[in-house]
């Protein structure tokens, strides 16, 4: 059975107000067309989630916000503090207690592209793959039939983009 991961790192966010707390930080313009561009791309090559776990910071809830509208049936996105600057291990811990078969992660770095990293069995040739920059959304697939068997150095790439790729 395949199990399907849809990682994304939050669109980017906005620095104007150097008192807002980083919790609370939203989208920057850029940021929020970027996220809704995501939306119609990942709609357009059918990877649609059926759970989404989102770290609960004001920039990844926007990213949801802002990208959902495009994706048939989306979820309502389960808001998960753990994800907050997770470690590796943490994302880890989270995506094997999820249940859905296409499963959606929004979080941030350096965490995420670091498990981006450590879950593929090779990663994708893309020159920003690596840093894993705002808004970039990784697709990989699992041959397993539950979350909880999810190691890393597993999943196969399917599709990885940057928002810069879908604004050319």
């Amino acid at each position: 059975m395949t199990k399907r991961l849809i990682l994304i790192r939050h669109a980017k966010s906005s620095w104007d107000d150097p008192m807002t707390p980083d919790l609370a930080r939203p989208l920057n313009p850029r940021g929020r067309r970027a996220a809704a561009a995501i939306g119609t791309w990942l709609n357009s090559r059918g990877h649609l989630p059926d759970e989404v776990l989102c770290s609960h910071a004001a920039r990844t809830t926007e990213t949801w916000a802002r990208l959902s509208p495009a994706l048939e049936d989306a979820p309502e996105a389960k808001l998960t503090p753990t994800l907050y600057n997770a470690s590796v291990e943490v994302i880890m811990a989270v995506l094997r207690h999820a249940t859905g078969r296409e499963v959606m992660i929004i979080g941030h770095n350096p965490g995420l592209a670091e498990f981006a990293q450590r879950v593929l069995i090779r990663p994708p040739p893309h020159p920003e793959f690596r840093r894993f920059p705002t808004g970039a959304t990784l697709v990989a697939e699992f041959e397993i039939s539950q979350w909880q068997e999810a190691e890393f150095a597993q999943a196969s790439m399917v599709d990885f983009i940057v928002p810069r790729s879908l604004e050319a």
